[in-house]
């Protein structure tokens, strides 16, 4: 450990990794209010409090897991939340009256998960929710009266329907249906009464970066991100009826992200697309000049929250590498931001560290982007956690990151590479990844590592391998599969056999298992394959310690994925620690459990990479 690393001021944990101060800021309909997740008994609640003033109050008492989501209904007089039990993703949702603090159960079913579809300004008092309570594998959409809690069924899904579009009248006229071969096509009716017809099939390929994303107002038309015809997901404006379109935006090399449409219009108004940071492109005359006073706010990455019914005051979110979030009103009519309060201000007392966009070559030639995070003062042969992103169809930001923050303040680099198979590169880069995972996906990890080594950067003996999800997956292949290029590895909800994986997930992910045999495989026709794919059965390779933690009621990644691998590498005498949350699903949403498994997961670290611990 070096002078300069060891003279940096340790960040605890617990502000790291505990609930944020203040998260999730929006405004009210009526521009008068601001609304905002903060700890209530050490709990995240819902709190409101007039804009312009300094007091709140929390209106809802949640004292378990605590709110993670929420929005105002267009009446002005509910906000609703969701939540699910133990982390099952079961998800209800609630509505509370802000006049009575009166809390409402709006979907009151067992073993049902609800997915809010939409919300309109014209229709105050209605939301449209999908709910698989007549199939547990399909999601109909229904009508919801927020006041009343009456539903009504709107849309019944087939059973192909991988998500709905609807139109400005809060009507459900369109609809992406997942097709046998992996791809998927967009459906359109004139009415909800109407037939459903086919106005573009996406093959396999294009299937994952295209995506409808909404009429225009006089229903004729939608907005479409397609990648048909060319490598990356374009805007394009589509006739409903012939889906013939014309391109809006595009980027050679990136996807198009988010789409900000106008609220009375739906005109765009802008895009933006994530390079090494995300960047805008305006698109409307009328917000030229508030895109250009948000920017004069903050020099960090931002997004429009939440915009009043007037459309004169906004909400602005912004991201920073060595800030966490930070919330401004921005009023339209001065052209003036004020800003309201950081997600964690206590950490401005700390030294933070930079996030390094970097790129390199593949073996096979592909360019990889990703992001470093060096500890303050040490660029040369410092211990490193490659850390990866789950999905794998994602993709890791620049931004604040606390797992970043807190690799860094113990010593470590970290770093965090957007593989082949990650989003938002095109179709190419992405379908790259098609049945690799523990093939060329892992190769872009080996070769990172090895680019981080070449560069002077990376201690090449105290490399550990360290990720959720698909990431937990990565880090079981590394300890496997290449298991002289770490020297532990730490995996959090990761699959351990891709058969087991595929045939356990949610009946309601029916829809999208064509196009998981195709880009991962199919345990019926390939087991084998995927057997060859699969850490459990490379156990006999492992040389490193493992550090494995599991949420008992993951509907992903069943709890038995952890245990198989942990009875494995047990009956063999191997080295290994296993934390078990029964109250946790697909990652862990209590701030108790959460810093349980930091401590352990930075002594595991501190043990086999010579780091600081707290």
């Amino acid at each position: 450990m070096s002078n300069s690393a060891s003279a940096v001021r340790l960040i605890p944990r617990e502000i790291l990794f505990g609930n944020p101060d203040k998260t999730q800021a929006r405004l009210s309909p009526d521009g008068e209010y601001i609304s905002y997740l903060a700890p209530d008994e050490g709990v995240l609640n819902i709190w409101v409090g007039r804009a312009g003033e300094h007091t709140s109050e929390p209106i809802t008492h949640d004292r378990d897991r605590g709110i993670r989501w929420y929005f105002w209904g267009y009446d002005n007089k509910h906000i609703l939340y969701g939540q699910d039990a133990g982390g099952n993703e079961n998800w209800r949702l609630y509505s509370v009256n802000l006049e009575n603090k009166e809390v409402r159960d709006l979907t009151p079913f067992e073993n049902v998960q609800a997915q809010v579809i939409k919300t309109s300004k014209d229709h105050p008092d209605e939301v449209l929710v999908a709910l698989n309570k007549e199939n547990v594998a399909a999601h109909d959409v229904y009508r919801l009266t927020i006041a009343t809690g009456e539903l009504s069924l709107v849309a019944k899904n087939p059973g192909n329907i991988l998500g709905w579009v609807v139109d400005a009248d809060l009507h459900v006229r369109g609809a992406g249906a997942a097709t046998p071969d992996g791809g998927a096509d967009l459906l359109v009716r004139d009415d909800e009464g109407s037939d459903w017809k086919t106005i573009v099939s996406w093959n396999s390929e294009d299937a994952m970066s295209s995506r409808p994303i909404g009429f225009t107002k006089d229903g004729k038309e939608l907005f479409v991100i397609d990648s048909r015809n060319t490598n990356s997901g374009r805007l394009v404006r589509m006739n409903a009826q012939e889906g013939t379109y014309r391109v809006v935006a595009e980027d050679p090399q990136y996807d198009v992200g988010e789409v900000m449409l106008d609220p009375d219009t739906y005109e765009v108004q802008a895009v933006a697309f994530v390079r090494e940071r995300k960047q805008w492109a305006v698109l409307d005359a009328a917000v030229e000049e508030d895109f250009a006073a948000i920017r004069s706010l903050h020099d960090g990455d931002f997004q429009i929250s939440s915009r009043d019914l007037e459309d004169r005051k906004w909400l602005i979110t912004f991201q920073s590498d060595r800030e966490p979030s930070a919330y401004y009103t921005y009023d339209r009519q001065a052209r003036v931001g004020t800003f309201l309060f950081h997600a964690n201000p206590v950490l401005a007392e700390y030294e933070l560290a930079a996030m390094e966009a970097v790129s390199f070559t593949s073996r096979d030639g592909l360019t990889i982007h990703g992001y470093i995070t060096f500890p303050l003062g040490q660029r040369e042969d410092v211990s490193m956690v490659l850390n990866v992103h789950g999905g794998p169809w994602g993709r890791d930001h620049w931004g604040f990151h606390s797992v970043h923050q807190w690799l860094a303040n113990r010593g470590y680099a970290c770093l965090s590479v957007n593989f082949r198979g990650s989003t938002g590169y095109g179709k190419d880069f992405l379908n790259a990844g098609n049945k690799e995972w523990a093939g060329a996906m892992h190769n872009d990890l080996v070769d990172a590592v090895e680019w981080a080594v070449q560069m002077g950067y990376a201690n090449p003996d105290r490399v550990a391998i360290y990720g959720g999800s698909y990431g937990g997956f990565a880090a079981l292949v590394g300890a496997t599969f290449t298991p002289d290029l770490f020297c532990c590895a730490v995996d959090i909800v990761g699959p351990s056999n891709l058969v087991t994986l595929i045939r356990s997930v949610p009946p309601y992910w029916a829809p999208m298992l064509a196009m998981l045999h195709k880009r991962v495989g199919n345990p019926d026709l390939e087991e084998e394959f995927l057997k060859s794919r699969s850490p459990l059965f490379k156990v006999d390779a492992i040389k490193i310690p493992l550090l494995i933690a599991q949420g008992a009621n993951d509907p992903r990644v069943k709890q038995a994925e952890s245990e198989q691998i942990v009875d494995a590498v047990r009956e063999r005498g191997l080295d290994y620690e296993y934390l078990l949350f029964p109250d946790e699903g697909h990652g862990f949403a209590k701030p108790e459990n959460r810093l349980k498994f930091y401590e352990t997961a930075e002594k595991f670290l501190a043990k086999h990479l010579a780091g600081r611990n707290e």
